[in-house]
C-alpha cells in the first residue's frame, strides 16, 4: 500500500480552511477522537472534504444516498447533515467493530433516524438494495480492488441526474505508474472505467492536505 506523505503548509492550510469555512462542531470532534480511542485507522475523509459531500448533497437536492465504506461514521454524518429531515443514508461497512463504533457517533450526533448502516461485505449488501427506490447520491470510499464493482452497481442504483463520487483517485501520483501497488492499479482501472462509460460524464478534483497527495472523482449520471 502507498504510503500517504503530507507538507506541513498543507496540513496548515487544510487547518486554517476547517476553522474558518467547514467548522465540523463537537460531534465530529468526537467521531476523530473515537477513532483514535478503538485503534482504528485514520484514513476517514479530510473535514474539508467531508463538507464538500454535505454541500454536494444540499446542491443535488439528495433524499437518498449510499455510501460504501463507514469507518467511524464522519462522512456519514457529513452526508447526513446534507439531506432533509425524512432523508435517508445507507452506509456499507465490512468490519462490526467499525459499524459498532459508527452506530455509537452517529447517534450520538442527533442522526441515528436518517442512517441505516448495513454490516458485511458490500457486495453482498448492494444486490438487496436494487429493488428499492434509486439513490440521489452515491459516495463510495471502501477498499480499492473493487471499485468498479461498487461502481457498475452505483450504475444500477442510480437514475440519470444522480451523483456518484469515488474517493482517493489520486494515491499519491501512483496512477500513473502504478507498478506492483494493486490498490494503484485498481483506481487507474476505475478512472479509466468512468472515462469510457458513456453513461456517466466525469472529472476528478485533486487535493494536497492531512491525506497526503489524493483526489475525489465526481460523475453524474447521463
Amino acid at each position: 500500500m502507498v504510503e500517504h506523505v503530507s507538507r506541513p503548509e498543507w496540513v496548515a492550510v487544510e487547518e486554517y480552511l476547517s476553522s474558518t469555512l467547514v467548522k465540523g462542531g463537537a460531534d465530529l470532534d468526537a467521531v476523530l477522537a473515537s477513532i483514535d480511542a478503538e485503534g482504528m485507522p485514520r484514513i476517514e475523509v479530510a473535514p474539508t472534504a467531508g463538507k464538500f459531500l454535505m454541500l454536494l448533497a444540499q446542491i443535488k437536492g439528495a433524499r437518498r444516498v449510499l455510501e460504501i465504506g463507514t469507518l467511524a461514521g464522519f462522512s456519514t454524518i457529513w452526508l447526513a447533515r446534507g439531506i432533509p429531515a425524512d432523508g435517508r443514508v445507507t452506509t456499507c461497512e465490512y468490519e462490526p467493530r467499525h459499524a459498532a463504533v459508527a452506530a455509537r457517533n452517529i447517534a450520538a450526533a442527533g442522526l441515528a433516524h436518517k442512517v441505516d448502516i448495513r454490516v458485511g461485505p458490500a457486495l453482498d449488501t448492494l444486490p438487496l438494495l436494487e429493488s428499492g427506490p434509486p439513490y440521489d447520491l452515491v459516495f463510495i470510499d471502501a477498499d480499492k480492488g473493487n471499485n468498479i464493482n461498487y461502481l457498475q452497481w452505483a450504475l444500477k442504483l442510480t437514475l440519470p441526474g444522480s451523483v456518484i463520487v469515488l474517493d482517493n483517485v489520486i494515491w499519491e501520483g501512483t496512477i500513473l505508474d502504478p507498478g506492483a501497488d494493486p490498490d494503484a492499479a485498481a483506481i487507474r482501472a476505475s478512472l479509466d472505467f468512468l472515462g469510457a462509460d458513456e453513461s456517466l460524464d466525469a472529472t476528478v478534483i485533486q487535493t494536497a492536505g492531512s491525506k497526503g497527495w489524493d483526489g475525489f472523482a465526481v460523475a453524474v449520471v447521463k
